[in-house]
């Protein structure tokens, strides 16, 4: 996904900050899917959903009753964090490309954003767990149609792990 040959978006640690540079087609689609999840989380939110039902999973799986009355307390201010979340991502992200420095606060933001939008994307893809060879995964499907919906997607997707990857070992040190 880099730009022209450069290398692809990487955090790294300087100081007390996390940096990365993003070219334009990083930022452009990075933006782009934090917006769909921001979209899924604001517009019709849909309970019936899978990825509704991933990002927002039952707390008590053999007590229905339980776990919708504790979903009616704590619903709301989750979905709030989690846009809450999307936004600082995208607020700090450069449209045109550029440098991003995140604080440690800013950082979590980011890993916990990211997160929901792999599991987004993930659940669209049929990706249930990590144990999934993302790159057998996208081999497969450039061999079946190299131009497939299929194809890009997978691609943003090993795209947004490796970058929550570099940006859990920039926080590391």
């Amino acid at each position: 996904m880099g730009d022209g040959g450069q290398v692809v978006t990487m955090f790294v640690r300087s100081g007390t900050v996390c940096v990365a540079r993003f070219g334009p087609a990083e930022a452009a689609v990075l933006n782009e899917v934090m917006l769909e999840v921001v979209t899924l989380l604001s517009e019709g939110f849909d309970r019936t959903d899978p990825v509704i039902e991933r990002l927002f999973p039952d707390v008590y799986r053999d007590d229905a009753a339980a776990s919708a009355d504790l979903r009616r307390y704590t619903e709301d201010d989750l979905r709030s964090a989690k846009l809450e979340q999307a936004a600082m991502l995208l607020d700090a992200l450069p449209v045109e490309g550029g440098e991003v420095a995140l604080d440690e606060e800013q950082a979590e933001a980011w890993l916990r954003a990211l997160t929901d939008v792999r599991l987004t994307l993930g659940l669209r893809l049929g990706i249930i767990d990590d144990d999934v060879d993302i790159e057998a995964e996208l081999d497969e499907a450039i061999l079946k149609d190299p131009t497939s919906q299929r194809v890009g997607q997978l691609s943003i997707y090993q795209y947004l792990t490796y970058l929550q990857e570099s940006l859990v070992g920039a926080l590391m040190g």
